[in-house]
């Protein structure tokens, strides 16, 4: 995208940025790339093979990063609502941030294509269908031409939420408890969500101890449920945990059902907004609090 390219060139040749992260060709198709000379932005690239939820570098967690000074970042409409969730959450100092929005008509399931072509149902990735946000809005910059509707894929993920949510309890119950069983606690979702951000996690507290370590079923279930509820109304979507866990844990499903519950039961949907108070971190004194027993 010359567009793009052009744009990254300006911005760290006239010292508004020291960095860009964007998106370049890799051996396995598209992966993050991370630009601090003029002469290195006609490497970056948008396609439909640009997966990664690049605001998981905007993480406090990751001083390497934030160390290299003012940075800008290449969002599509999914990651706009990650970074807005990071200034919600005061993580983030926007003065040190320029967003370079592209738009956005869906991607692949995985980067490792060669092909950069628009995704097809068989190809889309399922959180894809549906986007409310293919333009991201709060952005310095937005590039590209306007896109279509990604392809439905044969199955949605709400398509596989409901088809659990037809199961009986025990059944649900014995689903989740195979899938978790498969948990290694490699802890590859926390490091790639970029909502993430707790200075110690949960998981690696000892004193008191939280959360069994070992890898057998008591401990990945506590684990497990404890980050999605973490994650309620903070959770975009963006697939990147499910994408990266070693043994396939559907995690997607589980984070798609707790968005369903908040917005239920509180009328939330994640936004890009940060002026927006999530139900974690807002206080409403007409809450009912009826699930109070």
């Amino acid at each position: 995208m010359k567009e793009l390219q052009e744009l990254a060139r300006t911005l760290l040749a006239d010292g508004e940025v020291e960095l860009v992260i964007g998106w370049e060709e890799g051996r396995r198709g598209a992966r993050p790339a991370f630009i601090t000379s003029p002469d290195d932005a006609d490497r970056l690239i948008f396609d439909a093979r640009c997966v990664h939820n690049l605001a998981t570098y905007l993480s406090p967690r990751r001083p390497q990063v934030t160390r290299l000074g003012k940075l800008a970042l290449v969002v599509k409409g999914c990651d706009v609502k990650a970074v807005a969730g990071l200034l919600r959450e005061e993580q983030l100092s926007s003065d040190r941030l320029v967003l370079i929005g592209v738009r956005c008509g869906g991607v692949f399931e995985e980067p490792a294509l060669k092909d950069p072509a628009q995704p097809t149902s068989e190809t889309v990735a399922p959180r894809c269908y549906g986007c409310d946000n293919r333009e991201p809005a709060r952005v310095a910059y937005l590039l590209g031409e306007p896109q279509p509707e990604p392809p439905m894929p044969a199955t949605t993920i709400d398509d596989r939420v409901a088809m659990l949510d037809a199961l009986s309890p025990d059944e649900r119950w014995q689903f989740w408890t195979d899938q978790f069983s498969k948990c290694v606690r490699c802890y590859a979702c926390r490091q790639v969500c970029p909502l993430c951000v707790c200075e110690q996690c949960i998981a690696d507290k000892t004193m008191p101890q939280w959360i069994e370590t070992a890898s057998h079923p008591r401990g990945n279930l506590a684990w497990n449920l404890i980050r999605a509820l973490h994650l309620a109304g903070r959770c975009v979507g963006c697939g990147e945990c499910e994408r990266f866990c070693p043994v396939d844990i559907p995690l997607s499903l589980l984070n798609r059902k707790v968005q369903q519950i908040v917005e239920e039961r509180f009328d939330y949907v994640v936004s890009d907004d940060p002026e927006r108070p999530a139900p974690i971190g807002d206080y409403r004194p007409d809450d009912q609090e009826e699930f109070i027993k």
